[in-house]
């Protein structure tokens, strides 16, 4: 069986072999590379995610904090909130980004658009529903 790293490991490759494209649970999804440092270990660390472009800013995007519905929020979303800035690659670019918390009815509206393309993060949304609600995060262009 393989961990999470070995999974990550092999999207990664996939994506720079392929100018950003996946195949698999992600093929035609929108993908992003977020490289962001542990903010208890120091290391560098790249983490794959699905993004939801903005409809009004083509330099900002939206990631979520799903986990796939787990209980706890991901050790990402604390490093990146924790350090306000990361890199990302979409598609053949790499460039460095601000982060911010979504919040209020703007998260629950950007939360929504990517639940009505991707009907998995409704059900994310549904196994944390008294638990946490999902963070999203804008990454914007520094």
């Amino acid at each position: 069986m393989s961990t999470p790293e070995d999974w990550n490991t092999e999207i990664i490759a996939e994506f720079r072999a392929n100018q950003g494209r996946v195949g698999g649970n992600f093929e035609g999804a929108p993908m992003v590379l977020v490289h962001h440092r542990g903010r208890k270990t120091g290391r560098e660390l790249v983490t794959p995610m699905m993004y939801l472009p903005d409809e009004r800013d083509p330099d900002t995007i939206y990631v979520f904090a799903s986990k796939a519905g787990a209980p706890t929020n991901p050790a990402w979303y604390y490093n990146l909130t924790t350090a306000g800035a990361a890199d990302i690659e979409i598609g053949t670019d790499t460039y460095p980004v601000t982060v911010a918390e979504v919040t209020g009815a703007d998260r629950d509206r950007i939360y929504a658009e990517q639940a009505r393309r991707y009907p998995g993060f409704a059900g994310y949304a549904e196994k944390t529903a008294g638990i946490r609600t999902i963070p999203v995060l804008a990454l914007h262009r520094a």
